[in-house]
């Protein structure tokens, strides 16, 4: 089976490989073949080590194909069944699950630390207990999630992870009002999402944040009303917003310095969502005394904030109504023996999401 593997943390290019196997197949699991799989920021996180991940390891988590076996003791799928892989399964039972917050269930993040792929060096992790980058992966029965006939691998693809880490944050999270003013600080797969997202609540005003200028006439396409790079980001709050700062603030880049910038152009009062993945050792810092006396609420933003399996459902349902638009997010298309190039293309950015076809 042909695979795309990093051999160590700190590697820049991944090997596609044909010895590799799924392993793990057995009672509760699902045997997935893959056919359409986006690069998220994620996954070069994962790769450079922002984000914990043993290795070696095959990234990619943001998936859909089609069911190829079910082991003993799965209900609800079969064999022909076209799913997405949900790399957060909840699993129902742990107590952030009773108390109905399923994006916050650990189940899945265990899953992250045992072996799911081999060849005949010894074992290969898949990221996040997944690894899309690959022709074939085995996973637990509930990260295989059925999709309509009518959405495309490639559609439910972007649903699994990037678009509704977007559209949540805006819905889920912040529960962006009518009329209101936003930001959004990285204007990727994600913040494109969230910009998405802010337009489907009403919002009256919405910035794009962004060094990269083909991302910045991106988010004008998909619903923002002006994009603007970071130097320019303190001209666009005075001019719209008298110098007060934004109803709402989205950071979907991961990192305190750009945290920091979003908070300080949040209006007292208002509220800065953090969405962007960061690392370990970065570090946002806040006084105590701005904390107390400007009452920004700082809302972190876990995979939307919400029920994934109903924002999976919300997603699809604003897709068919023509509210968001997802075909025109992905502006690559490659096989798999283009991976390499398609991971540059991200760390460029000049791609929103790239979908490799298996």
């Amino acid at each position: 089976m042909r695979a795309a593997v990093l051999h160590e943390i700190g590697q820049d290019k991944l090997e596609v490989l044909d010895d590799v196997e799924a392993v793990g197949f057995g009672p509760g699991k699902v045997r997935i073949r893959i056919r359409a799989t986006g690069l998220c920021h994620s996954d070069l996180s994962a790769m450079n080590g922002v984000l914990p991940q043993p290795a070696p390891f095959i990234p990619g988590h943001e998936g859909a194909g089609e069911v190829v076996d079910v082991g003993d003791g799965v209900t609800g799928l079969k064999a022909g069944d076209r799913v997405l892989v949900c790399w957060l399964p909840a699993c129902g039972a742990c107590p952030s699950c009773r108390r109905g917050q399923t994006h916050l269930c650990l189940a899945g993040f265990m899953n992250a630390g045992t072996p799911n792929f081999k060849r005949p060096g010894g074992d290969v992790f898949g990221f996040a207990g997944t690894g899309t980058f690959t022709e074939e992966v085995v996973v637990g029965a509930g990260c295989a999630v059925p999709i309509p006939d009518d959405v495309p691998f490639e559609i439910a693809a972007l649903i699994g992870c990037g678009v509704t880490t977007g559209l949540g944050a805006a819905i889920n999270t912040a529960q962006v009002e009518a009329g209101s003013s936003v930001a959004v600080i990285g204007c990727g797969g994600v913040g494109i999402s969230a910009v998405q997202g802010a337009r489907v609540q009403g919002a009256a005003q919405i910035v794009a944040v962004d060094p990269v200028a083909s991302r910045r006439e991106a988010a004008l396409r998909f619903g923002a009303t002006e994009a603007v790079s970071p130097d320019e980001f303190a001209d666009a709050r005075q001019r719209i917003t008298a110098g007060e700062g934004f109803d709402y603030v989205f950071e979907v880049v991961g990192k305190s310095a750009t945290a920091r910038t979003a908070y300080e152009n949040t209006r007292r009062g208002g509220t800065l969502c953090i969405v962007g993945a960061g690392a370990l050792d970065d570090h946002f810092q806040v006084n105590m005394f701005e904390l107390f006396f400007d009452e920004k609420r700082i809302l972190p933003s876990m995979y939307g904030g919400g029920d994934v399996l109903r924002s999976y459902g919300r997603a699809v349902e604003l897709w068919r109504a023509g509210r968001i638009d997802l075909e025109s997010m992905i502006t690559h298309r490659v096989r798999l023996d283009g991976i390499n190039d398609a991971l540059d293309q991200m760390r460029s950015g000049t791609s929103l999401r790239t979908c490799v076809e298996l």
